[in-house]
């Protein structure tokens, strides 16, 4: 299928709220990721699902953008696959509308709509219904997918609850396992999660081990990782520090939560910000009281919550009252999530 490949993950074309400056911040680093695709020989590019952010439509100013990218990705490559990530459905359940239908009829893109394996390579898009069970069946040396998977952190706070059916043990007969979802990159045994193109908030703060991986295939070697070093960087900082360190910790394209441990007035906190900002190239400088800031970083044990769905579903279920038809509420649930 390939000898050497190029691939990355997770970009969401059209996160905060179809941000201009976001969907800069994806071509630019679409720019970057052919550079060092081509520096590094690769002929084969692959991405590994979340193209688009929003799931229930597509701003036209974020498809303009995406379009320009993967016109750059079809033309820089012999091949460029890519599968549908979560976030590319529409319905939660199955794959048949999704935000990406159009870059097939760009010129060098390969869009998997089912899994499929090539040579020793799978490609498998977000599962739906009971794909999961055909996993264990597959014969591949190489797995690209988007799974979302028990025991793995999801951001550098949170692990991901054992909750679903498929199973890290599941991939036991394959060398190695790439998948998309998770933006924090991290690996166990086998399973490689190989991180979003860039950190894209708050919860990918100080985790600047973005970018792309790199694999070769015809020397049978290693995933080689390459950071993005001008991407965007988020910072959570104390004041005192900030002001001692400035000129260190301020970079271009750069946003802060500064928490105010030293007395500040109104006046002093907008002059700070307004320099900073100016000086540093800074997008974003948000001061926060100490108080506000415990109760933003309270620590939430995650598997003690239900998901969004059960949660709705449950509440459905307990209604008592004769005049909705319960199941078709939850039958119009599962359609819009």
């Amino acid at each position: 299928m390939f000898k050497k490949a190029a691939v990355f993950t997770d970009i969401h074309f059209g996160l905060k709220s179809n941000s201009r400056i976001h969907n800069q911040d994806c071509e630019d680093f679409v720019d970057w990721y052919i550079e060092q695709a081509k520096e590094h020989g690769c002929e084969t590019g692959i991405f590994c699902g979340d193209w688009n952010h929003n799931r229930n439509s597509l701003n036209l100013t974020t498809m303009d953008a995406g379009i320009r990218a993967l016109e750059k990705l079809g033309a820089a490559f012999d091949n460029f696959y890519m599968f549908a990530g979560n976030h590319d459905l529409y319905y939660k359940d199955k794959r048949d509308v999704k935000s990406t239908e159009w870059a097939k009829h760009i010129p060098g893109i390969t869009v998997v709509d089912e899994m499929q394996v090539i040579d020793d390579v799978a490609l498998i898009p977000w599962l739906v219904g009971d794909e999961w069970k055909r996993i264990k069946k597959l014969e591949a040396k190489y797995i690209f997918g988007h799974f979302e998977l028990p025991s793995f952190y999801m951001n550098a706070m949170v692990q991901m609850p054992d909750h679903g059916e498929l199973k890290a043990e599941h991939f036991g007969g394959t060398k190695y396992v790439f998948s998309g979802h998770f933006h924090s990159r991290q690996n166990q045994g086998n399973v490689h999660y190989i991180g979003n193109a860039f950190p894209h908030n708050y919860a990918d703060a100080w985790d600047d081990k973005r970018g792309m991986m790199i694999l070769d295939r015809e020397n049978d070697g290693a995933p080689q990782y390459i950071d993005w070093k001008d991407c965007p960087k988020y910072r959570k900082v104390k004041l005192s520090q900030l002001i001692d360190e400035k000129d260190t910790l301020l970079k271009s394209k750069m946003y802060l939560r500064v928490e105010l441990d030293l007395p500040i007035s109104f006046e002093e906190a907008s002059f700070i910000k307004e320099t900073f900002i100016n000086d540093y190239d800074c997008r974003e400088i948000t001061l926060i009281q100490q108080k506000h800031l415990e109760e933003i970083n309270s620590e939430l044990d995650i598997s003690q919550f239900a998901s969004v769905d059960q949660i709705v579903s449950e509440e459905i279920s307990k209604l008592d009252t004769e005049s909705f038809n319960k199941k078709m509420l939850l039958d119009i649930y599962t359609d819009l999530s």
